[in-house]
């Protein structure tokens, strides 16, 4: 297998569009939505009018549909100035809609995928729940059918988008006695009875993104709500979280990036000694390190993307992507601070906001430790 190293003209253009956007419209509000755990919604707007929200979706169903590097290079872009705002998107096109692209009647993407592409829909995903995170087999939410109606009954919680969601795609069992392979998916509107948005989380970082529960009390759905097969939602859910992670690695590495910008142009200002502090070794070695970390987690996360795109088997490479950048990103983050010295502790400066941030990535849509696990099994052939 090769790989291109070098990007297309177009996946250039898309870096320039998607960073030019970031600069001028995201990083001027990053810091008051951070402190205010404000959802940029008007942005938000905005990114959908430049078709980013709609970059996983075919063109028959309204859809940009691009390369999943030209993804990565998007999200990556919105994520070097500001976390949340990529992790908006990402959980829109790589969780919600992209399960709706996979397991959905063509009567189901007609009816979702045109609004959630340009933006008119925002989605979320709901897997998670207070009792069930790593392990989602031992979920205690149900779907139990009753005449032609689905009725759900459960809470989810940590839902990306969900306060904002239009609609809202859903993990519950509808076969207990089976576990993992008794879990079915819904597509759930927003405005249906039976759904109420819960507690929306106060997190360390990634704050303008809205964080909640979603609690199903007697939830009624019509019966084409089930979204693909009948006990399909766990094998479906782990062919999202494959891609959903190459989406996160990109998170992980625009972040550092982002935070090894920050500590670049700091360190070339700052004098101590009579001179910038770019000219002490001791400040060189940290850069150098934290510039090898970043090259190498964006061939793993544009790796990882390439073998999608082929149609080949990516999982492994998908995980270990989010592995190393997620973790790059922490450690290239806390020297970006270190090379800020005071002032990196302070929230006049974004690597203080970044180092927050990235540790979502390390925890989102599986921790490290699970990631290790996905690997293992894969060196070893373990199902």
């Amino acid at each position: 297998m090769t790989m291109e190293l070098k990007l297309k003209e177009e996946q250039n253009l898309i870096r320039k569009t998607v960073r030019d956007f970031a600069e001028k419209r995201v990083r001027p509000i990053a810091r008051e939505l951070d402190a205010k755990a404000l959802f940029p919604l008007e942005t938000v707007k905005e990114i959908g009018r430049l078709g980013l929200l709609g970059m996983v979706v075919p063109k028959e169903y309204g859809g940009n549909l691009t390369d999943s590097i030209s993804y990565c290079i998007a999200v990556e872009e919105l994520a070097r100035v500001d976390g949340s705002h990529a992790l908006i998107m990402a959980a829109h096109n790589s969780l919600c809609t992209s399960h709706i692209l996979l397991a959905g009647s063509d009567e189901q993407r007609k009816a979702y995928l045109p609004r959630l592409a340009t933006g008119e829909f925002i989605g979320a995903w709901a897997l998670t729940e207070p009792w069930s995170g790593s392990d989602a087999s031992s979920m205690k939410s149900r779907a139990v059918k009753e005449g032609d109606e689905w009725v759900l009954n459960g809470t989810k919680n940590f839902c990306t988008n969900a306060p904002y969601a239009d609609i809202i795609v859903v993990m519950a069992m509808t076969d207990p006695s089976l576990g993992s392979k008794g879990i079915s998916a819904f597509a759930v509107g927003q405005n249906t009875a039976g759904l109420t948005i819960g507690k929306e989380e106060d997190k360390l970082g990634v704050r303008a993104s809205a964080t909640s529960e979603v609690i199903l009390e007697d939830c009624r759905i019509p019966e084409e709500g089930l979204l693909g097969e009948l006990n399909s939602g766990y094998r479906d859910t782990l062919k999202i979280l494959d891609g959903g992670r190459i989406s996160i690695g990109a998170m992980a590495l625009g972040i550092a990036q982002g935070a090894f910008d920050e500590a670049l142009r700091y360190s070339r200002e700052r004098a101590q000694f009579s001179k910038p502090i770019s000219s002490f070794q001791a400040v060189q070695f940290l850069l150098a390190d934290m510039a090898t970390q970043i090259e190498a987690a964006r061939l793993l996360v544009y790796r990882a993307a390439y073998l999608k795109d082929a149609g080949l088997r990516y999982k492994k490479e998908a995980s270990m992507a989010k592995l190393y950048a997620s973790e790059a990103a922490m450690r290239i983050t806390t020297k970006a601070i270190q090379i800020h010295g005071g002032y990196g502790f302070i929230k006049d400066y974004p690597v203080e906001r970044m180092f927050r941030d990235a540790k979502l990535c390390e925890i989102g849509e599986g921790t490290s430790e699970i990631q290790r696990l996905v690997i293992a099994r894969e060196i070893f052939g373990v199902d």
